[in-house]
C-alpha cells in the first residue's frame, strides 16, 4: 500500500512519515525542489517533486497512492507575503484533496490546526465543536488554516471524499529544522534570550504523539470529522520554567503587560517591513495571546485511542535535538 506524505522534509511531516513507515507502509514523500531534505534521512521512501501551487505536480505525487497525508503547509506567524501563505495553505490543500480523490485514494488524511478551531480563551479548553467567531482567527495564518480546513471539508460533503481532518496543538520536539514558530520560543528560552513573559497560555504536546494521531486518523478516523491532537495546557509562564528547569537555568519571573510591549511589537513589525526579516515579536503575537490557547484531545483519546506522553519529555527531545544539530551551545 503507498501511502502519500506531503510536508515530509518538515517538523511534524517527518515525525508523520516515521510512524506510517513502521506500520508498513510503503511511502511516497512529496518535495519542494529546494527544500531541506535533512529530516528525510533513514528513511526508505520514494522521493518525488512538486508543489502545491502546482497542481499537476501533486496528481502526479498522488497517482496509485492508496492513502494521502496532508501536512505540508506554511507555518509562521509574520509573513513579508501573506497571498503566498493564503495560495499554498488554501488553494493547496483543496489541490491536494482533489489530486488524491482523483487518484482513488482510500482515504485522505488532512492536517489542519488548532488554529481553525473556536477559542473559549478564559482556560476552559476549547474542542471540535466549539463555535468559531471572526475575531479568533488573528493574523494570516490562522485566517489561512481555518479557511483551509472549511474549503476541504466542503469539497468533501459536496463530493461525498473520504477525507479526515486532524488539529495538531502546538507540537514540540525533535527535528524542528526551521524551527517553527513553538519551536523558536523553545530553542530561545533555552539560550537564555527570553527574560520575560506575557499572560498567556497554549497547548504543548510531542511532535511524535502528534503523528502518531495522524496515524489513528487514517485507521480509525470517521469520514467528515476531525480530531484535536493536543497534549498538555500549560501557562506560558509555566512552559519557559519546565524550559529553564530542563537546561538548567533561571526561569524568567517578570510579567510584562500587553500595553509594554505592543509598541516594540510595532516597532519591530516595521523594521521587518523593510528587511524581510521576521520580527521577534508582533501584534499578531500580542493579540492571539489575549486568550488561553487551550483544547481537549477527549475526542481524539475515545474514539482513536490517542494519547500523549508529558509535556517534560517533548521539551527534552526537542533541546537534546538542538543541542545535537548545533542549534543550541552549551
Amino acid at each position: 500500500m503507498t501511502t502519500l506524505v506531503t510536508g515530509a522534509t518538515g517538523f511534524v511531516g517527518s515525525a508523520v512519515a516515521r510512524v506510517l513507515a513502521a506500520r508498513g507502509h510503503t511511502l511516497r514523500l512529496l518535495t519542494r525542489p529546494n527544500s531541506d531534505r535533512r529530516n528525510l534521512a533513514g528513511l526508505e521512501a520514494e522521493v518525488v517533486t512538486g508543489d502545491l501551487t502546482d497542481p499537476a505536480s501533486l496528481a502526479r505525487a498522488a497517482s496509485g497512492c492508496r492513502y494521502v497525508v496532508h501536512v505540508a503547509a506554511d507555518y509562521r506567524v509574520w509573513v513579508p507575503d501573506p497571498d503566498a501563505m493564503m495560495r499554498a495553505n488554501v488553494d493547496g490543500a483543496v489541490a491536494m484533496v482533489r489530486a488524491a480523490a482523483r487518484a482513488g485514494a482510500e482515504r485522505i488524511i488532512h492536517c489542519s490546526s488548532v488554529a481553525a478551531l473556536g477559542q473559549i480563551g478564559d482556560g476552559t479548553p476549547a474542542d471540535e465543536n466549539t463555535p468559531t467567531n471572526e475575531a479568533d482567527f488573528v493574523g494570516v495564518y490562522k485566517q489561512s488554516k481555518y479557511q483551509a480546513e472549511r474549503a476541504v471539508l466542503d469539497l468533501a460533503r459536496a463530493e461525498s471524499l473520504p477525507v479526515v481532518v486532524v488539529n495538531p496543538a502546538a507540537p514540540v520536539g525533535p527535528r524542528d529544522i526551521k524551527p517553527t514558530p513553538t519551536g523558536k520560543m523553545i530553542l530561545d528560552a533555552a539560550a537564555g534570550r527570553v527574560p520575560a513573559y506575557i499572560d498567556t497560555g497554549l497547548n504543548v504536546v510531542h511532535v511524535d504523539d502528534v503523528a502518531e494521531g495522524h496515524a489513528l486518523a487514517l485507521e480509525k478516523g470517521r469520514i467528515g470529522d476531525r480530531y484535536v491532537l493536543g497534549g498538555e495546557n500549560m501557562l506560558l509562564k509555566d512552559i519557559l520554567a519546565l524550559v529553564a528547569d530542563v537546561t538548567h537555568r533561571r526561569p524568567p519571573s517578570l510579567r510584562l503587560p500587553e500595553a509594554v510591549v505592543w509598541p516594540a511589537a510595532f516597532l519591530m513589525e516595521k523594521f521587518a517591513g523593510v528587511t524581510g526579516i521576521a520580527p521577534l515579536m508582533t501584534r499578531d503575537h500580542l493579540k492571539m495571546a489575549r486568550k488561553k490557547m487551550f483544547y481537549s484531545s477527549a475526542k481524539a483519546t475515545s474514539e482513536l485511542g490517542y494519547s500523549a506522553r508529558p509535556p517534560r519529555i517533548a521539551i527534552e527531545d526537542a533541546v537534546a535535538w538542538f543541542r545535537a544539530n548545533g542549534m543550541l551551545t552549551k
